[in-house]
């Protein structure tokens, strides 16, 4: 099931789980960092895909009977981090951008998901309820070195890196959920967007000169840009009868955004548009339930 669908329908839950990742044709090894990662239902269960940012050579990456989700491509597009869940709980995994030679990072009877590396590719962020409830935690790109940065009896979800460092994340601790950021150490939590709606999901520009994320303040869930500090919001897609999830994904040169739409819980889609919100197209128009984040 979607978590977004949750949200869509009732509210009744937060969302407990963009990522760019690289791809090959063909089975080759080579990387190219600039392609949309999408998950899909299209071939009976949740899998990792590929595509370019017009919706072709949309390629499958995954083949289990496992559940993947949440693809992160390094900045080199050397590595992709994703979630599996096996056994019942979910797990942080890496592997090559051609798919093969996937190695599991956590092992922890908890779940583990939701990843995003770092600029500079030598850490990881992600979510973990090991602690008792949702928490940011951060290890090496190898696994080692797991530690709580957020360490909040509230609930703390979808962190990602700044190109600084800097680790943005979704968190409930004033009541509702709200955009927070903190130091790389987890210093200096700082509520940026402080609004009686849901703002969820933040991505940044890989400039780091704007942060994209979602939120209802409109009454329908929408997407909405900010300065890093949380000033000069702005709402870039304004739509009736569906909602948008799974945050925004910047193009590496920082002119496109992807994002999904929901029209109803049967149909998922991608869409892609310029970084102003004009231009919005449908990638993956077929029905079934093609998102950027399911769980």
């Amino acid at each position: 099931m979607f978590a977004h669908q949750r949200y869509v329908l009732a509210l009744i839950a937060y969302l407990s789980l963009v990522c760019v990742l690289a791809g090959c044709g063909g089975g080759g090894g080579g990387s190219n960092p600039d392609m949309i990662p999408f998950v899909s239902d299209r071939d009976g269960d949740s899998e990792i895909y590929i595509m370019n940012w017009d919706g072709s050579s949309q390629t499958r990456l995954t083949t289990n009977t496992n559940l993947d989700d949440c693809p992160t491509l390094s900045a080199d597009g050397s590595k992709i981090v994703f979630c599996r869940q096996a056994g019942g709980n979910w797990d942080i995994w890496t592997m090559r951008p051609n798919g093969t030679g996937a190695v599991q990072l956590t092992n922890n009877p908890s779940n583990d998901y939701g990843p995003a590396i770092s600029a500079n590719g030598t850490r990881i962020v992600f979510v973990s309820n090991r602690s008792g409830n949702s928490d940011i935690f951060v290890m090496d790109v190898d696994g080692s070195d797991q530690i709580n940065l957020s360490d909040d009896p509230s609930r703390d979800w979808y962190p990602c890196f700044s190109p600084d460092g800097s680790i943005a994340f979704m968190s409930n601790r004033d009541g509702n959920a709200e955009i927070y950021i903190m130091d790389s150490d987890g210093s200096n939590q700082t509520n940026l967007t402080n609004h009686a709606g849901e703002d969820f999901i933040p991505r940044f520009s890989p400039d780091g000169s704007k942060i994209v994320f979602n939120s209802d303040r409109d009454g329908n869930f929408e997407l909405f840009s900010m300065d890093p500090d949380g000033s000069n919001p702005t709402q870039l897609t304004n739509t009736t009868a569906v909602s948008h999830w799974g945050g925004g994904i910047f193009s590496r040169d920082g002119t496109k955004i992807a994002y999904e739409r929901a029209a109803d819980i049967d149909n998922l889609d991608v869409y892609v548009m310029n970084a102003d919100g004009t231009g919005q197209t449908n990638l993956t128009p077929a029905p079934g339930l093609d998102g950027l984040i399911f769980e």
